[in-house]
């Protein structure tokens, strides 16, 4: 036998091995003798939608045991709604598990985004909305600074018995907040904190002068509040020195 004869009997032998591995890895036949029958889903569900993640992983998992694609099933298991990390394995000889971790929600983020406790963005479409997530908004940059300082708002309002319903930093760089009592606070852009604070000390005692809820109060002077009440007569500037506290 000559060498082209040797080389061309070694490819055929080396393709009636290979061919067929590569055509059950790739599902070209053998889906239907090793198919994957059993979805385990590790962790508890409960805001992703069961049936629609069946639904997303049946077309990886008709392709068989071996020619399912784990990275392309965990990608789209990613991307349901409320899913925070997701993991795709197959166990012999019929089993494909899903490990899902999903997000819990801190707050609304603007129009159309949850904030979760991680400090991570994500869609709100296609997810059941909490009751009672506070409202918060900024740029996507400075997430971090806006959670603190509704944090911080929280316990400066807490002793009064208010809560911090929304708070915005907007492009400008501007702060406000609405409270439960439906106060709307513009804080503005520099000393933020001790704005507020100075504000949450007086704010009982500015309560106390009115029989009216308080509607809006504008923090952006250097020495008191413009107060804003029901009636628009009623409205006016009030220094804090005035009230008498320190």
């Amino acid at each position: 036998m000559n060498a082209a004869l040797r080389i061309l009997a070694w490819t055929l032998a080396l393709l009636l091995v290979t061919l067929p591995v590569v055509a059950v890895v790739n599902g070209w036949i053998g889906a239907g003798h090793w198919p994957l029958r059993t979805l385990r889903v590790e962790g508890r569900l409960q805001r992703v939608d069961a049936q629609r993640l069946r639904a997303t992983v049946l077309p990886y998992a008709a392709r068989g045991f071996f020619a399912v694609r784990l990275a392309d099933a965990q990608a789209a298991v990613a991307r349901l709604p409320w899913v925070e990390r997701a993991e795709v394995r197959k166990r012999w000889p019929d089993v494909l598990e899903v490990s899902i971790v999903e997000h819990r929600p801190f707050a609304r983020w603007g129009s159309d985004r949850l904030l979760s406790q991680h400090g991570r963005l994500f869609p709100s479409q296609g997810a059941r909305m909490p009751v009672g997530l506070p409202l918060l908004d900024g740029p996507d940059s400075r997430v971090a600074d806006v959670v603190a300082l509704y944090n911080e708002s929280r316990a400066l309002f807490a002793p009064s018995g208010v809560d911090v319903r929304a708070l915005k930093l907007d492009a400008r760089g501007s702060w406000s907040l609405v409270l439960s009592n439906g106060t709307d606070v513009i804080v503005g852009s520099s000393e933020a904190r001790l704005r507020l604070a100075r504000f949450a000390r007086l704010m009982p005692q500015l309560l106390s002068q009115k029989q009216l809820p308080l509607t809006r109060a504008d923090l952006r002077y250097t020495n008191g509040f413009a107060l804003s009440w029901p009636s628009p007569t009623a409205a006016r500037a009030v220094a804090p020195q005035s009230q008498g506290t320190t």
